[in-house]
């Protein structure tokens, strides 16, 4: 079964993308396809807007899972389809994407938590700030900033 889900979130810097990945231990690869069940079933609701069936599992990059097993599935980093720059992310939702979801979490939230951290210190030290980063044990994330 498919269950192809975009992620609510636009990635426009592929770095702290990258950063993000790392941080939940998964690699961002250059790709042109990432993995999922492999075909639109029909029972997994709409399509994510301006794509069509012949568009899933096709991707610029892929997020996969460092050490994960042949079953898991990844996350497509895909070319936006509405005319402006960055990509959406896109994944497989069946069966928590046999392992993806356990480190990426429901529905790719602590990826996307991860990635808006990354952004933001990135932004942070652009604009001459040190920052410290601490996960609390709730499993929100921290930022201390300051300027020296």
């Amino acid at each position: 079964m498919s269950h192809i889900e975009e992620i609510s979130i636009e990635v426009r810097d592929v770095d702290a993308l990258r950063e993000a990945c790392n941080e939940l231990g998964c690699d961002l690869i250059q790709q042109p396809h990432y993995k999922w069940f492999g075909e639109i079933i029909g029972d997994g609701g709409p399509l994510p807007a301006g794509f069509t069936a012949a568009d899933m599992g096709q991707c610029s990059y892929a997020i996969k899972v460092r050490g994960a097993n042949a079953e898991t599935y990844e996350v497509g980093v895909v070319q936006r389809r509405d005319g402006k720059p960055g990509f959406v992310l896109m994944w497989d939702s069946w069966q928590g994407g046999y392992g993806l979801q356990a480190v990426v979490g429901e529905k790719c939230g602590k990826l996307v938590q991860s990635y808006a951290t990354q952004v933001a210190i990135k932004q942070a030290r652009r604009q001459g700030f040190a920052v410290q980063q601490k996960r609390l044990a709730n499993g929100k994330i921290q930022l201390t900033m300051s300027k020296g």
